[in-house]
């Protein structure tokens, strides 16, 4: 038998002659020339502006009235405007924001202020509140807070009626407070502690609600008794935090089951209620109230149409200057560099 020749040092470590691993496999190197690439530029910002106005013009046929509260000064117990509004062209619902101006929901401490094991219903940390909740995990006499945290503290506790006048006097318009929530909030992150035949006021008892609450986090919904404790909707949106100092929350959808409100608002004359109990002055801020229908886009945000048609427009400045460069220096196959 003949000894086979075992390969050792640099030759061991040399691919196979084969040209997947040497690197000759046939392959495609696209020749870059003024006349495939301008047009691709022109393509492209013609695109980009045609999706900038389209977008632009689904934002335009949303309708949006704001009802500033200007005053910094809580003293008064509700605020009162009246708005004439026009009726809408088609269905639509409609839906009632809080919006708040120069409040940093973003802040990591803040953030991080809270406890997910409250919040899903462990009742371990109901009476033992997390550390990332300080001060906030218990009050001046050692009792546990529930919720803890700052961002729960700080919930948004405004609240808001709208009041339509007819020649029969005046009617409140109908809002639906639940339905608000994203699915996975609801229904996985947010739970109540296991109730073991007891009511939630006897699940919460032995804790105290955040210092900044007129009531108790098992009390937050006196009309629907479902929409309590750890899954009320207020709560859960307030504590998806915003990721920019401006921003909207959900506060409302409008009730379309009943007439005259099946279309939508009706035209009419119409007053905004706001029960003023989240001060604004300490952080130099600003808060409105927002009616506003959507589309399948959603709300009236100009930011995507806008850039849009910024990109639009840089793009087809890019070309129009590449255009004459090339006009000038290669159009007769010279080298640009000569």
């Amino acid at each position: 038998m003949g000894k086979e020749k075992s390969k050792s040092g640099p030759l061991a470590r040399r691919p196979d002659n084969s040209a997947f691993k040497q690197q000759r496999l046939p392959a495609w190197s696209p020749m870059l020339t003024a006349s495939t690439v301008l047009p691709f530029f022109y393509l492209l910002a013609l695109i980009c502006m045609l999706l900038g106005v389209w977008l632009l013009l689904t934002v335009q046929r949303t309708q949006e009235i704001k009802v500033r509260d200007s005053r910094l000064q809580g003293n008064l117990p509700r605020e009162r405007q009246r708005k004439d509004l026009s009726d809408p062209s088609d269905p639509k619902d409609l839906f009632y924001l809080s919006s708040l101006e120069n409040f940093h929901q973003n802040l990591r401490r803040y953030m991080d202020s809270r406890d997910d094991g409250q919040m899903v219903g462990r009742k371990r940390s109901l009476k033992s509140p997390s550390s990332y909740c300080k001060p906030f995990d218990f009050d001046a006499n050692g009792v546990p807070i529930a919720p803890c945290g700052a961002v729960a503290n700080s919930m948004f506790n405004d609240s808001f009626l709208l009041t339509y006048y007819t020649i029969n006097g005046p009617s409140v318009v109908p809002l639906l407070r639940k339905g608000l929530t994203w699915y996975t909030d609801k229904n996985i992150k947010y739970r109540n502690p296991k109730a073991d035949n007891q009511t939630l006021a006897e699940v919460f008892e032995g804790t105290t609600q955040p210092s900044f609450w007129q009531k108790p986090v098992y009390r937050l919904d006196p009309f629907d008794p479902s929409n309590n404790g750890f899954i009320n909707e207020d709560l859960i949106v307030w504590m998806r935090e915003a990721a920019f100092p401006n921003f909207k929350k959900l506060y409302g959808i409008l009730y379309r089951a009943n007439k005259p409100y099946t279309n939508g608002l009706p035209a009419g004359n119409y007053s905004a209620t706001i029960s003023y109990n989240f001060p604004v002055q300490y952080f130099r801020g600003r808060k409105e109230l927002v009616l506003t229908t959507v589309s399948w886009f959603g709300g009236q945000n100009h930011f995507l149409p806008i850039a849009y048609l910024v990109t639009s427009s840089l793009i087809l400045l890019t070309a129009v200057v590449l255009t004459g460069v090339w006009w000038k220096f290669g159009k007769d196959g010279k080298n640009m560099a000569e």
